[in-house]
């Protein structure tokens, strides 16, 4: 094998190696992402302040978006009826894994709610992979999404949860 065919060879499979790591960290980064939305989007009672903290938004590979107006003042432009966000967003498109993972989530007890329609508030975007109301305890509603969206450099996945305003969102007829 001539040197410049062996030089070809080595930098084809450095190549190729880098190509494989950086789909590796791409799917941890994938990984914490969703692990860290399921861990920390679910729970009630934070500040954006503590839900920044308790995911580590700081050093994590993923940007968060947070509020609960019931703790402190509504973002300007919220969107009418929702109380609480929590959503982590993050590079490439994992919408498969990040359904799978929520779909396991949402049945851990304490199960996240009932399916139901999708509230008024609500609607599916391009790029939506799913979407769904879910009725909560003491006539609460809350709509889980995931999705891909553009982004600079590609696409990125999103992983959200909005609970709307007590008693919005609710079937007519109560079931």
């Amino acid at each position: 094998m001539s040197a410049i065919t062996r030089s070809s060879a080595t930098l084809l499979a450095g190549i190729a190696f880098f190509g494989a790591a950086s789909a590796a960290v791409a799917q941890g980064s994938a990984h914490t992402a969703i692990d860290t939305f399921n861990a920390w989007c679910f729970k009630a009672g934070q500040t954006e302040a503590q839900a920044r903290a308790n995911m580590g938004v700081d050093d994590a590979p993923f940007a968060l978006t947070f509020w609960d107006d019931s703790l402190e003042p509504r973002p300007e432009g919220a969107p009418k009826g929702v109380e609480r966000r929590c959503e982590v967003s993050f590079d490439g498109d994992h919408s498969t894994a990040a359904i799978k993972a929520l779909r396991v989530q949402m049945a851990t007890p304490p199960v996240f709610g009932i399916k139901i329609p999708l509230p008024d508030t609500h609607t599916a975007q391009d790029g939506t992979a799913l979407i769904e109301g879910r009725e909560l305890l003491r006539g609460r509603v809350a709509v889980v999404q995931v999705g891909t969206r553009a982004a600079q450099g590609g696409v990125q996945t999103y992983m959200g949860v909005d609970r709307l305003y007590a008693g919005l969102g609710l079937p007519e007829d109560g079931s």
